[in-house]
């Protein structure tokens, strides 16, 4: 210890505004540490959940205290001053880039922390790596844990590397990207990953090994493995959050061709993780990330209760959680679409004697070609608007879901509006028109849907390209038209 035996330890949390390190810090200041966070951000430290325990600029937290050092962990003199008398510091640090060699980038910030806290006298560096097998060829991420992992074993201040896979709490990246395809699929047709076996742990038991650790006595210098109680299949774990969480059984099969790229964007796609964090995550999965051993708990015991069962950690990571809003804004937004396209086809009267008398270009499309386009359009304006709108109330922000929700109300009036003014006011100039209105509008939200996830967007632009070619033909046969019928000339 840098400190006199009897003043309260000082922890150095790197990484404490993320979703492990804030639980961590919050673990830290109830074991009665004096906490130290490296942030690049006051104002974001102060927003977490013990922003209220942070000490006023300049001054030095005490037993249960948090106190803010503004630096980058990519310089020498920050981390020095960072990590000054620190009894033991914790590296939570980790990027989800693919841009440029960010393992380079990595292995060189790790052997800049191990080298300050050598020369500051730190206590021991505790690291939150990712379970991984022995004789394999790693993913990218996973493989540049383990290099960061190994650079701190190797420095002059004892390193306890503790390993863990997919983290079960609200705010763990792997346990929404679980959720939202458990809750928003009703089966799936996976890659063969999704059989590979994983041990999870909950976010209470990570935060309690990892504050054990900075306990470790000098001597101790190794990896250990941290999991919970079960061991499943991913497609497993699918299904029984889905047991868990009251929803009906999903059926899940594994297909044998579908890449980790592929994969990512489809996982975009569907839930709110961006195809960036998922690529890193899905690279944890191509594995068999399972506990080999359980050594740290001879050495600090288990928490209260012994280790989280998988339906225990996902009940308490859901607390608080509305597991049904997918449900019902898929129902909501499917009905709205379902009742344009009623309205729609009820305005339409392509046996009409003046729909028949209208002469029309020879590249307008087959009469049944329109049921077609349509029902496979309104499925997919049905589906894609409603994950845009639900991920806005899953981040909580209501005006962004309101506002989605009014534009998509805007283009189905447009919409079923368009079949009556067409087919039933005969006006086809203000038709060609309102065509063009419905274009538009089909394209903005096109453009919120790119916004959201570019995969969304990509999705839903077929029925702004529909709509635009709508607008080309109802022009074209308001054209041809026009001298022989006049805009509102009756049959």
């Amino acid at each position: 210890m840098t400190n006199d035996a009897k003043s309260p330890r000082l922890a150095l949390v790197t990484g404490a505004t993320g979703y492990v390190g804030s639980n961590l810090t919050t673990e830290l200041l109830k074991r009665g540490w004096r906490v130290r966070t490296l942030s690049r951000s006051r104002d974001k430290a102060l927003s977490m959940p013990w922003g209220d325990k942070i000490v006023a600029e300049g001054e030095s937290a005490g037993a249960g205290q948090v106190e803010v050092f503004e630096g980058d962990a990519t310089s020498s003199e920050d981390l020095h001053k960072a990590l000054a008398l620190a009894d033991a510091t914790f590296y939570l640090i980790h990027s989800m880039s693919e841009t440029g060699d960010f393992r380079a980038e990595e292995r060189s910030m790790a052997k800049r922390f191990a080298r300050a806290a050598e020369e500051e006298g730190v206590g021991r560096i505790v690291f939150l790596g990712g379970l991984h097998p022995s004789g394999e060829e790693l993913s990218e991420h996973l493989g540049s844990r383990v290099e960061v992992g190994q650079i701190f074993l190797d420095s002059a201040v004892p390193t306890a590397a503790l390993q863990a896979g997919v983290v079960l709490g609200k705010g763990s990246i792997s346990f929404r990207m679980l959720r939202h395809l458990s809750e928003r699929l009703p089966g799936a047709i996976g890659p063969g990953w999704i059989r590979h076996k994983i041990t999870p742990i909950s976010v209470r038991d990570v935060v309690f090994y990892l504050a054990g650790a900075a306990e470790l006595p000098p001597e101790v210098n190794r990896t250990f493995d941290i999991g919970g109680p079960d061991t499943l299949e991913y497609a497993a774990m699918m299904q029984e959050y889905a047991k868990t969480v009251g929803l009906f059984p999903r059926l899940v099969f594994s297909a044998p061709v579908t890449t980790p790229k592929l994969a990512a964007k489809w996982i975009s796609l569907v839930t709110p993780i961006k195809a960036n964090l998922a690529t890193p995550l899905i690279g944890s999965l191509l594995h068999n990330t399972v506990v080999k051993d359980r050594d740290l708990e001879s050495h600090i015991g288990t928490p209260p209760g012994g280790n989280q069962t998988f339906a225990v950690a996902v009940a308490a990571a859901n607390e608080g959680t509305d597991t049904r809003r997918w449900q019902k804004t898929l129902g909501a937004v499917s009905a709205a679409v379902a009742a344009c396209g009623v309205i729609g086809s009820v305005l339409v009267k392509t046996d009409s004697p003046s729909y028949r008398r209208l002469s029309k270009p020879s590249w307008q499309p087959p009469a049944a070609v329109f049921p077609l386009v349509w029902t496979a359009l309104y499925a997919d304006i049905a589906v894609m608007n409603s994950l845009v709108i639900a991920d806005h109330l899953e981040a909580d922000d209501a005006p962004a879901a309101r506002s989605h929700a009014g534009a998509l109300g805007l283009n189905l009036a447009l919409n079923a509006g368009w079949c009556g003014v067409f087919f039933r006011s005969r006006r086809r100039g203000l038709a060609a028109a309102w065509a063009g209105a419905l274009a538009g509008s089909s394209a903005d939200l096109v453009r919120r849907a790119w916004k959201s996830a570019p995969e969304r967007g990509a999705v839903l632009a077929p029925y702004a390209a529909w709509t635009g070619f709508a607008t080309v033909l109802s022009a074209e046969i308001a054209r041809r038209n026009r001298r022989r019928w006049g805009s509102r000339k009756k049959p």
